[in-house]
Order: structure tokens, then sequence, then C-alpha cells
């Protein structure tokens, strides 16, 4: 046996002080959890939701599409994209109008609603709580639902907030009987980990006058202050709004407008390519790796309505490949022609990259080497790419196994390890 120099016991001692490290890390970086990530969210004004908005949503896409890009050519003049993704891509993003048009919903009762009076609010909320009884009830997309409540920014606006939530999941409740899967809240403009501290608090109440499981109300939350990235105090601010929300946060969901206004940016400077933006988002990739917290980017106001259909698309689409290439996988849509531009640059970006991820997949697993040479890390984020397309629609299971080798099954174990 080697010959030491140190004792054992004076190693071990040192050592184990290091177990409540351990503890720590794995409490609060448990790595990726197995819920399935939705491509975006779509904010629809309260007042506007109606039994038919998710199917309006994507017969309205359809109809978009149909008119100006009715053909895979048609897509990829207006888009740039060569002819072979097009063509692709366009029938996907057919299929995907047809079947499941919405990944995730939020009835907005914040800026995209106004302060209508309390008596309007009141009825927006039981009206909307019975209309997603009835989409459960008749097994209507999407998987996910929820919605934003008003911000604690003044007195007013934090009782109304409350008062919203609370007739909304009374009446959900009383006409569902449970809490949906997938349901989740979305807490804009915090500015002081005190809110976030609030908030939990009040939810579970809720949750105990409402009978309902101990933290299965969770929320979403919006960076779109620059005190949710620094603090008053010069600290970093979204760790410790994480922290306050006690296991409850599932998401960080970046703001565009608000944010870039509140950094000073002229509106002809408020937009989601704006390098202040880029800040923000890269201190919301910090915050949550490694914790399991999804992270979404914002929105654009360039609509594709009117005769600017294909202006508000190329710029839709341009913005959704960028946060793409940025690591945000989920984005906020506000129309439902932006639909179109989504889907197709989702797939269109899978399908790029594909030849080349599934080779290096492929030579990971059978440990043939290759030109680049991956970590376990790059694998697992390589066999990721392909699990999404397989969520999202951009991909099947066949044409997967085909390029790497792997079944799906394969596929989906290399993503979660």
């Amino acid at each position: 046996m080697a010959r030491t120099s140190l004792e054992a016991a004076e190693v071990g001692r040192r050592l184990d002080r290091l177990s409540a490290v351990d503890d720590h890390i794995a409490r609060t970086y448990p790595g990726a959890r197995d819920a399935r990530q939705p491509v975006h969210t779509c904010y629809v004004p309260a007042g506007g939701v109606d039994a038919q908005t998710v199917r309006q949503w994507g017969s309205e896409a359809l109809a978009v599409l149909d008119e100006h890009a009715g053909s895979p050519g048609a897509l990829a003049a207006v888009l740039g994209i060569d002819g072979e993704t097009a063509a692709a891509v366009h029938p996907r993003v057919r299929a995907k109008l047809q079947q499941a048009p919405v990944e995730d919903l939020r009835i907005d009762f914040e800026d995209g609603y106004g302060r209508p009076g309390d008596e309007a609010e009141d009825a927006d909320a039981v009206r909307t709580a019975g209309i997603v009884a009835d989409w459960l009830r008749d097994g209507v997309e999407p998987a996910n639902y929820g919605l934003r409540v008003k911000s604690f920014d003044t007195a007013e606006l934090r009782a109304r907030s409350v008062r919203t939530l609370d007739v909304f999941l009374t009446a959900l409740l009383q006409q569902w009987g449970s809490l949906p899967q997938g349901f989740v809240l979305t807490f804009p403009k915090v500015v002081d980990v005190r809110q976030v501290e609030v908030f939990v608090e009040l939810l579970e109440l809720l949750e105990q006058q409402l009978g309902l499981p101990e933290r299965s109300l969770r929320f979403e939350i919006q960076v779109e202050t620059t005190q949710s990235i620094v603090d008053s105090e010069g600290r970093f601010a979204l760790p410790r709004f994480v922290a306050a929300g006690a296991g409850r946060v599932t998401g960080l969901h970046f703001g565009t407008y608000d944010y870039t206004a509140s950094c000073g940016l002229t509106a002809a400077h408020q937009h989601l390519a704006h390098r202040a933006c880029d800040f923000a988002r890269h201190a919301m990739q910090v915050s949550a790796a490694g914790t399991g917290i999804f992270l979404s980017d914002g929105s654009t106001n360039v609509l594709p309505v009117g005769d600017q259909v294909e202006h508000g698309w190329r710029t839709h689409y341009q913005l959704v490949r960028r946060s793409l290439e940025h690591g945000f996988y989920q984005s906020w849509d506000l129309h439902p022609a932006q639909l179109v531009t989504r889907y197709a640059a989702v797939f269109a970006a899978f399908r790029e990259s594909a030849p080349a991820e599934a080779a290096r997949l492929s030579a990971y697993v059978s440990a043939t080497g290759g030109a680049v040479l991956d970590e376990p890390a790059t694998a697992r984020a390589l066999a990721a790419s392909f699990v999404r397309a397989l969520d999202n629609g951009g991909t099947d299971a066949e044409e997967v196994q085909r390029m790497t080798g792997l079944s799906e099954a394969e596929v989906r174990k290399l993503g979660r390890l």
C-alpha cells in the first residue's frame, strides 16, 4: 500500500463538512424535471376568452397559412428558408394547427385585460373558470392552462389580484372538482422578494380553504423589471425570488416591453433582440440552471395582420429562431397568425440541426468517436433536442430511429440522464 502523510481521521473530519453542501446542491439543483415544456404560451385577454378560443386560434392560423403560404414553396419564399426544409416543415405545421394548435394558454387578467371594474372582473373570472371546466370535460387541448393575475404594484391591484384568483379557483373547483394537471399561475412585475413571499402565503391559504393538496398551486415569475434582475441593495434578485417561492416556481417568463421600458429605452428600441434583453435572459439562465425551472422568452408586438402578414411573420420567425439559439425553447404568442411561424421556426430549427446532432448522438452511444468528442452533458442536450421535437410534432419515432439508430425510449432515457 502506498505511503501517505495525512491522517485519515483528519482528512475525513474536514471532508465531512461538505455533506451539508451535497444536501444543499441536491435540494437547490435537482436537474431537469420530467414534465414536458410547451413551445409557447398564448396570452388571451380574459374578456375575449370563450368556448371556441382554442379552436378559433387554430382555424385562424390555418386560414392565414392557406392564404399567404399555401405550399412549401410559398412558405420558403416568405420566410427565406430552403426548399427541402420547407417541404418537410409545411405539412407538419398544417398538422399541428389542425390537431393541437395551442400548447399552453394563459387567461390574462393583467395588462391585456385592463380594469373593467369589480363586477365585470368577478363575472369574467367565474365565466372563464366554467369554460376551462368545459374544455376539460370535452378533452379540448391545450394540455396546459392557467391565468395571469394582476401585479402587486399597488394596494388596489393587490386586492383585486387575490380576489380574481379566489373567484376563479372557487368556481373552477365547484364545476370540475379538482385542480387540472398542468394548471399554472403567472405572477407579473415582481420587484421585491417580499411580494413573492406574500403570494406564496396567499396560495397556502387558498389550498387550505379549497381543500387542495399542499403546493399544488404553482406559478411562473415574470421578469419584467430591472429589480427582478438586481434588487435595491445590489444583490442578484432571481435566486432569492425562486427560494421565496418555496418549491412552487415552475418558470421564469421574460416580459419584453415592460423590461425595456424600465431600462429607459425608447419605443423604437424596445424589441426582443435588444442587448438589454440579452442581459436579462442570461441572468434568467444562470438563475434557473439545474433547478428544473422552465425559461420562456417574451413576445413581439409586430403582428402578422392586414397587409403586414408577411412582414409580421418574418419578424416573428427570426425572433423565435433567435430565442432557440439562445436556449429559450418557449416564448409568448399574442395572435393566432403567429402560430404559423411559431411552429415553422421550431420545426425548421430542429430539421436544420438534426443530421449533425443525430450523427454525434449515434457516435456517443456507440463509443466510436468521431469529429467531435462529446461529454455526457452534451449528449444529454443532443438527446433532449430530439425529445422536444418528438413532443411538439417536429418529428416522429420512425424518423428519429432512422437518423440516430435509437428507439424513442432510448432517446428519451438519454435525454434524462
